[in-house]
């Protein structure tokens, strides 16, 4: 009676909230006070897919989910990406019948990374997917040790872990472990043999605290690793991009699927290979995943096309306290080696915790930007003055720092002058603010 009447209660919280455009985790906060373990009293279809991590989490459920709707399998998803348990559990309420029974193929979950040991207390993932462990959300997170440990208490015995193998904390889970499978990138044209970043946290060995080498590094710390003191090492990868060209727009995995890319960075390839291993794992074949996720353009608005006077831009999603989320975007932005400009705005430091802390500013590379094809950076937003004395400690140039705490003035100024290609790098929190500002393509 209490699965039959949370169930009833989510639905309609659900469907007044819908009306007013809320309602993704309130619905399951109510039915988890009526039935705490109405989860555990679900039946739950043959294959659960679960991914987590610090970054990534959305998009790679988002090709998941498209791949195997278009190869004809049903699947129950968080598209709204609400991610906690509360969310969680409005989203599988909402599929199951009103006896509990869900009738999909998948239940595919994206889940905090931080919550998912309560989500996955009542039931375990057939596959449960981790894309990497960075530093996000200090106010939240603390460090990724502290989140490897929070992820740690969520894996079961009967689940089968899909790994990233060249994230040295994520391959950690797999210590010790039988049902584990990898998924990494071969040396890339793209790869360097020197550490570049703000900070790195491969320096040492998770395992014995002993200095670390790389044979090369992908980005940051992400790369093919061995300690120098004991065994622990990049893993050998079952789903692997053998072949690499970005400025040609693909890759190969698995030494003969070619994917085109709509988005041409590696970070975004990491994203795709976790979705292709987990669409061949629930029986997809190779051929028919590496068709369907050619040239396959995100619809979560993190990456957007758009017009601002003469200038031609893109705007690029970086998650606000995620230092190698605006390093990426940096990385992506400059490749072109094209006279162009930033706007980089913080308004809103969180979406969630009110601290106004900006020490994580210190850890993105903008030392990147001192490059002679930016020609102008606009610092916007309530903390610009932040971003501006984080600016002071690199080597660009102050003549080409212009701070506007007002978003739309500074967006004014650059529709009556330059043409030069725009980029725009902010986080969900600021991104309508900017976006008012531009027509979308």
């Amino acid at each position: 009676m209490r699965k039959f009447l949370a169930i009833i209660v989510c639905r309609l919280i659900k469907f007044i909230g819908g009306l007013v455009g809320k309602g993704t985790s309130l619905p399951g906060k109510f039915a988890l006070k009526l039935c705490p373990d109405v989860l555990r009293r679900i039946e739950m279809p043959k294959t659960v897919v679960a991914v987590t991590g610090s970054n990534g989490k959305t998009s790679t459920v988002e090709m998941i989910a498209s791949v195997l709707q278009a190869a004809g399998k049903t699947v129950a998803y968080n598209a709204e990406g609400s991610n906690q348990i509360e969310g969680v559990t409005t989203m599988i309420l909402s599929s199951c019948t009103m006896s509990g029974k869900m009738k999909q193929d998948v239940l595919l979950i994206e889940s905090d990374e931080r919550y998912a040991k309560l989500t996955f207390r009542w039931f375990h993932p057939t596959y449960y997917v981790i894309t990497n462990l960075y530093r996000d959300q200090l106010t939240r997170n603390g460090h990724p040790e502290w989140v490897f440990d929070a992820i740690a208490e969520s894996i079961h015995d009967d689940t089968t872990l899909v790994l990233n193998a060249d994230d040295p904390m994520v391959s950690l889970f797999g210590r010790g472990r039988d049902k584990v499978l990898w998924f990494g990138l071969d040396h890339a044209a793209t790869d360097t043999d020197t550490f570049s970043g703000a900070y790195n946290d491969g320096l040492y060995c998770p395992v014995c605290g002993k200095p670390m080498v790389y044979d090369y590094y992908h980005f940051n710390h992400v790369g093919s690793y061995r300690c120098t003191a004991c065994d622990f090492a990049r893993h050998a990868t079952d789903f692997t991009v053998t072949g690499i060209d970005l400025n040609e727009s693909r890759i190969t995995v698995n030494g003969e699927n070619e994917i085109r890319l709509a988005f041409r960075s590696i970070y975004n390839v990491y994203n795709i290979l976790a979705a292709y291993a987990v669409c061949t794992l629930v029986g997809v074949p190779e051929a028919e995943t590496a068709k369907r996720m050619s040239n396959y353009i995100l619809k979560n608005g993190r990456y957007v096309e758009f017009t601002l006077g003469s200038h031609q831009g893109t705007f690029l999603i970086s998650k606000h306290e995620n230092s190698i989320s605006y390093d990426m975007s940096l990385k992506y932005a400059l490749a072109g080696n094209k006279p162009c400009s930033f706007v980089i705005i913080v308004d809103a430091v969180s979406r969630k915790y009110f601290t106004s802390d900006t020490s994580w500013l210190w850890d993105i590379d903008f030392g990147q930007l001192a490059s002679a094809s930016v020609k102008k950076i606009y610092l916007c937003g309530k903390y610009c003055n932040d971003l501006a004395m984080r600016f002071s400690f690199t080597d660009i140039p102050a003549e080409k720092i212009k701070v506007f705490e007002d978003i739309d003035a500074a967006c004014a100024e650059l529709r009556s002058s330059g043409d030069e290609q725009l980029f725009a790098v902010t986080c969900f929190s600021d991104k309508e603010k900017f976006m008012s500002n531009v027509t979308v393509k």
